[in-house]
């Protein structure tokens, strides 16, 4: 933590307070940067708050309030944070929505509160927005868009451009020299920070209001707890409906004056994070994985003088990462290679990738690999695992730098209480936890009980207070036999393997343990590709006999940690990627067990009346909308 670094602990703070005061007293400072064509364009905390209390003058004068919803539909863009920020000042509520949000998802938050306006961000966005009109929903009367490529001959009823919007808002403010000065400060603590929504992994998603109290106690807390400083460099390229995204870029931000860069497009993150080099850094396990996959082909393309120095020191290092997590001690010389390996290896490396001025990196969402998370800090990347839920605000517990375990996600951070109930639950109290889904009391009863949020996850705390997360109470499920085991949990640890992207273990009830996975197409595809491997789809490549002894290799290192009665005896490899626009798990991959056994019930049977192989017709959902089928037999095959 950064030194004498304090943060006003007032449970008072509003976003309009902080807004007022980051431009008030370091309005100079660089609060966003946006890449435009090439060029990084700053903007100061000054400039920032003229633009959102612009942006909430010209939403009020559309009749966005208290109650009323302004939806956030696109990939990230500086003036789509300006839009959540100026609803939130309103006291309405901004509702971020994947970009990749369906037809149908958008009518179902539709039905939970009126959408006054909505902001898109380019045109693709406001046709899907203009056809969820055309359906005859109601609401969303005005809509705002950013990007204004291709939107010049439309002329359909509410449609203005961003700039449109912040004239009208200009012209008001201008009309009353008192009204920017009451704009930041009508909020109150318990007004909407941010409308979201829960996965929907057993069912259609709940929407869950977190309020200005809860994500600024959460930025509080992650403080207190070391996970960020003040004034970090982060960039925001994860998904604005995600949690995550807003507790960093938006809340964080706005208490500890971050300065967030704005990808030009999810296409150049790599390239602009390079640019960037930002000091926090959060990913998803899949995206270290992929970073990783990058650099040890990178390395292997390379001469042969290079391959034998990244050799040499790599693999020292990461004998030595492996001894820390055993909790052994290195040899005297381990400074001096790490310090050579620094310099002529791991530097250079950080340096490509933009991870050069890390401070703070984590990993969340599920369990990542052990082969990835040594590999990090093997490369001087003290990369650490968090725990967090959307109820509350993201931050629940994490890993301190220097008491990692692989098991384990850290202990509860300061400001947040966490205890066991009798049947393994984790339970959560804080300032961050939500009050409720929105419009059902029933659920919100049932996940808030005694002042205590029932998270859903099954886990335990160990004797020196680090916190492990098991998988979710609801799927805790048993065998034949009566043994309890959770499917998350081993498909966590099948998913260590770079070449499996999803999978669904099936059992329940049943004697034996199976799975069915789906191969990562870019891993197994540059294996194939190295190896001499032929293939000319996912189809085909995913049927591969070669492929299925990388497969194997994964089943046999998960059945050495499991017990023999839950053991993983068979697996298919599937032709197609489990997929949200195909309903098969979320948008933030989460799987939707109920439909993948349901779709999938031929090759279940398969798995366990003794076939060798099975027919399968896969829906295939295609990026126009369009549908189609993958038609394959599919082997089965024994671990």
């Amino acid at each position: 933590m950064a030194d004498g670094a304090k943060v006003h602990s007032s449970t008072d703070e509003t976003i309009g307070g902080l807004l007022a005061r980051n431009a008030s007293q370091y309005g100079s400072d660089i609060a966003l940067r946006e890449k435009e064509r090439g060029i990084w364009k700053e903007t100061t905390w000054a400039e920032y708050a003229d633009e959102i209390t612009a942006c909430a003058a010209g939403l009020e004068a559309l009749g966005v309030g208290p109650g009323k919803a302004v939806l956030i539909l696109g990939d990230n863009r500086a003036r789509l944070y300006a839009g959540i920020l100026a609803t939130s000042l309103l006291r309405a509520y901004p509702m971020p929505a994947y970009p990749g949000a369906t037809l149908g998802e958008l009518q179902h938050f539709l039905g939970e509160v009126e959408i006054v306006a909505a902001i898109a961000e380019d045109q693709e966005q406001v046709d899907k927005i203009l056809e969820v009109r055309g359906a005859g929903a109601r609401g969303i009367g005005h809509i705002i868009y950013d990007e204004t490529r291709g939107l010049g001959d439309y002329e359909d009823a509410g449609l203005m451009s961003w700039d449109d919007l912040i004239a009208k808002g200009k012209q008001d403010l201008e009309k009353n020299p008192n009204r920017r000065e009451e704009l930041l400060s009508r909020g109150k603590a318990d007004d909407p920070a941010i409308f979201m929504h829960s996965s929907g992994t057993t069912g259609a998603p709940k929407g869950i209001v977190l309020s200005q109290k809860n994500v600024l106690a959460a930025a509080r807390n992650g403080f207190a707890a070391g996970a960020f400083d003040k004034q970090e460099e982060v960039l925001a390229y994860l998904p604005m409906a995600w949690v995550g995204d807003y507790a960093i870029t938006v809340a964080a931000a706005l208490s500890l004056r971050f300065t967030v860069s704005v990808p030009e497009r999810q296409e150049t993150v790599v390239r602009d994070m390079r640019e960037i080099a930002p000091t926090f850094y959060l990913a998803a396990p899949r995206s270290w994985d992929q970073m990783l996959t990058t650099i040890q082909v990178g390395m292997e393309n390379s001469t042969r003088l290079k391959k034998k120095l990244y050799h040499f020191f790599m693999d020292r290092a990461i004998a030595s990462e492996t001894r820390k997590l055993n909790g052994k001690s290195g040899g005297m010389l381990e400074p001096l290679g790490r310090l050579l390996g620094e310099a002529i290896i791991f530097g250079p490396i950080k340096d490509q990738f933009g991870m050069s001025r890390l401070k703070n990196a984590f990993t969340g969402g599920e369990a990542i690999g052990e082969d990835t998370f040594v590999f990090y800090r093997a490369l001087g990347i003290k990369l650490r695992q968090f725990y967090g839920q959307t109820e509350n605000s993201a931050i629940n517990a994490l890993q301190s730098p220097s008491e990692v375990r692989l098991h384990t996600v850290g202990t509860p951070v300061p400001g947040v209480e966490v205890k066991i109930a009798d049947d393994g639950e984790i339970l959560v109290k804080s300032d961050s936890v939500f009050s409720g889904y929105f419009n059902k009391p029933e659920a919100s009863a049932e996940a808030l009980q005694d002042g205590w949020l029932h998270s859903g996850d099954a886990g335990y705390l160990e004797e020196n207070g680090q916190l492990v997360v098991l998988g979710r109470v609801s799927e805790v499920m048993y065998t034949g036999s009566g043994e309890r085991y959770v499917p998350n949990y081993i498909e966590n640890r099948l998913k260590f393997s770079p070449y499996i992207k999803d999978a669904a273990v099936v059992g329940a009830g049943l004697d034996e343990l199976t799975a069915m996975v789906c191969v990562d197409f870019e891993a197994v595809g540059h294996w194939a590709e190295v190896n001499g491997v032929p293939y000319v789809s996912y189809a085909d490549l995913s049927q591969r006999e070669e492929v299925s002894e990388l497969l194997r290799e994964a089943f046999e290192r998960v059945n050495k940690v499991v017990t023999e009665p839950l053991q993983l005896k068979r697996f298919v490899s599937l032709p197609k990627e489990f997929d949200p626009d195909d309903g098969e798990i979320t948008r933030t991959r989460k799987l939707r067990r109920k439909v993948v056994e349901e779709r999938y019930g031929d090759v279940i049977a398969s798995l366990y009346n003794g076939s060798k192989e099975v027919h399968v017709s896969a829906l295939v959902t295609y990026e126009t909308g369009e549908t189609g089928k993958v038609d394959r037999v599919l082997p089965v095959r024994e671990v």
